[in-house]
């Protein structure tokens, strides 16, 4: 795409009601195993009810933990609608395997939001996002993805290949910058729904970077909707973030294949123009791996603290 084309709104813009997704095959239906086994006290950022105001429950208990609000954040230009019910979103993608383990919470009612529809995308190893390929040369450089708002000036290393944004490529401050895919590539992209505990889990690689943003992960939850034979349908987002990743995770990952094969400068956690330094509430992961073996896999856990009766689109 180029500076002079023609944005039309895309179609989750202009119909927020009417969301679908597409079933995958059986495989993808499969339960990611090692989220079985987590405990749902082992979040980062959780508080004992206890001295919390919970919303009048004569049920809630002292193991009942309450949040504050998750961070709102842009969506960025590379959202795709809900494209693969699934859990497995690796497809062939190479990188450290990344087990991302979510509980969604009513953040006043300390209660688990169930049946939830959980959209996560992130780029692949080397900085590319599945669609929009076009727009990257990944670690090689070219013209990068960009989540920033407009405006927002980025370090750029001499001898970097540069060129103009995607038209609208900001997606955050003053508006916009959805762009339409240009591949029908889908790798790194998936939905899934919470249980009645309101976790959700997803099966992953380590997200690489690309030029001015840190590491990160995109989501969406949507709540009010049905689950039909064709996916799921209707309601509303009431949430819209990013998940990060602590600097001494992602230098231990950034020194394994194939994310030390790129050559793209990385911006820091400390540097990043959307994560607003505000530690859990503001989607950072808490992580779990072995330090001398990181290769062998991470695990990630947040409690995403929401309002469900917001709308929250990151637009």
């Amino acid at each position: 795409m180029t500076g002079n084309h023609t944005a039309q709104e895309p179609k989750h813009k202009r119909d927020l009601t009417r969301r679908k997704v597409v079933v995958a095959g059986a495989g993808a239906a499969a339960a990611v195993g090692v989220g079985g086994t987590l405990a749902a006290g082992a979040f980062a950022g959780e508080s004992g009810a206890k001295g919390a105001q919970a919303s009048g429950s004569s049920s809630s208990t002292a193991a009942e933990t309450c949040y504050k609000l998750t961070s709102e954040t842009t969506e960025g230009p590379y959202y795709i609608d809900a494209d693969k019910l699934r859990q497995d979103i690796t497809e062939d993608k190479e990188g450290i395997p990344l087990t991302l383990r979510i509980k969604v919470i009513d953040a006043e009612s300390c209660k688990p939001v169930g049946n939830a529809a959980v959209d996560i995308w992130h780029c692949d190893a080397l900085g590319l996002y599945s669609g929009y390929e076009s727009f990257s040369n990944g670690g090689g450089g070219g013209t990068p993805p960009t989540d920033a708002p407009s405006g927002t000036p980025t370090a750029v290393p001499s001898g970097t290949p540069t060129g103009e944004p995607p038209a609208g490529g900001g997606g955050g401050g003053g508006g916009g910058g959805h762009e339409e895919p240009t591949s029908d590539t889908r790798y790194l992209r998936g939905t899934w729904r919470t249980d009645r505990k309101g976790f959700v889990t997803f099966k992953t690689v380590f997200p690489g970077w690309y030029q001015g943003r840190c590491v990160h992960i995109h989501t969406k939850v949507h709540v009010s909707g049905a689950w039909t034979d064709a996916g799921y349908e209707g309601g509303t987002t009431c949430h819209t973030g990013q998940f990060f990743f602590d600097e001494e995770t992602v230098l231990l990952c950034a020194g394994e294949a194939p994310y030390s094969t790129s050559t793209t400068e990385r911006t820091t956690l400390g540097e990043d123009t959307i994560y607003d330094q505000s530690g859990t509430t503001g989607g950072l992961l808490k992580l779990k791996y072995k330090k001398n073996d990181i290769a062998k896999g991470v695990l990630a856990t947040i409690t995403v603290g929401v309002d469900p009766e917001a709308t929250n689109t990151g637009t």
